[in-house]
């Protein structure tokens, strides 16, 4: 059965429940209301309100664009639409990495103005002070490693990550170190299967994957690349599971059509 009629709410036990009896955590990204609403009553365990709003919702060509603010506007949008899902929102860069006494606040500002149920920070032993800091609060926190889009410009290119065996065996310590801080869960990112196999088995929590294979405790993917609004984006994790820009594009052009051979309104579309 689905852990979707099992429980009203999930929470980031009830992840852990699910990662102990082995039933996989599905988990997409949402930026509004609208689509939340829908993504939340299919039955998803895990709504991300990711800072992948920077590339899909605002065009820009990486993660580092997108403010607090906006990211704050963006999860506010999405918990009005939900009523099951975990909401985790991303830390955008720069509202973290410096000074655990700003990513406190960071983490404060998103729970409080939002009304979101846990953040998410990339990165490991690095960003261990800021993600004690935001545990001690109350705050559940979701790690990240990998490839990690908000160092895009130090890696200089998407592939990857963890091919290496000193930078697998860094990652694989960088799981533990975040699964021993408190981290409810770890996202990872564009690594081989054979790597994330190893941390899933290594760690206490739930490891939800995108790009890593099926050895994880679950999967995540952006909305807009599986539902095929975004078509730029073709790696080889990405599975389409529609084609909503053909879809959309075909009902746009009928309107169009509609509207100019004056078939629209009709005389039963007016008042």
């Amino acid at each position: 059965m689905m852990s979707n009629l099992k429980h009203k709410r999930v929470t980031t036990h009830t992840l852990l429940e699910m990662k102990n009896r082995n039933e996989k955590i599905s988990m997409l990204t949402g930026y509004d209301f609208s689509m939340a609403k829908i993504i939340d009553s299919s039955g998803i365990d895990i709504i991300l309100v990711g800072d992948s709003a920077s590339n899909v919702m605002a065009g820009h060509e990486t993660t580092l664009p997108i403010t607090l603010d906006q990211m704050i506007y963006h999860a506010s949008s999405v918990v009005r639409g939900v009523k099951r899902a975990l909401v985790v929102v991303d830390l955008p860069f720069g509202s973290y990495q410096s000074d655990p006494n700003e990513a406190l606040r960071s983490a404060i500002r998103i729970m409080k103005e939002s009304g979101a149920h846990a953040i998410k920070m990339e990165g490991g032993i690095e960003i261990k002070e800021s993600i004690i800091r935001i545990l001690n609060a109350g705050i559940p926190v979701m790690g990240h490693l990998g490839l990690t889009p908000q160092s895009i410009y130090k890696f200089g290119t998407y592939t990857v990550r963890a091919k290496e065996k000193k930078e697998a065996e860094r990652l694989i310590n960088d799981a533990k170190i975040l699964d021993e801080l408190g981290c409810f869960g770890i996202v990872l990112e564009k690594i081989p299967a054979s790597v994330s196999k190893k941390v899933t088995k290594a760690v206490k929590v739930p490891v939800i994957g995108i790009g890593a294979g099926s050895y994880v405790d679950g999967q995540v993917l952006v909305t807009h690349d599986l539902v095929g609004l975004s078509t730029e984006f073709n790696p080889r994790f990405l599975r389409r599971y529609i084609d909503l820009n053909h879809l959309m594009s075909d009902a746009i052009k009928k309107y169009i059509e509609d509207v100019k051979n004056l078939n629209f309104p009709s005389k039963n579309e007016q008042y």
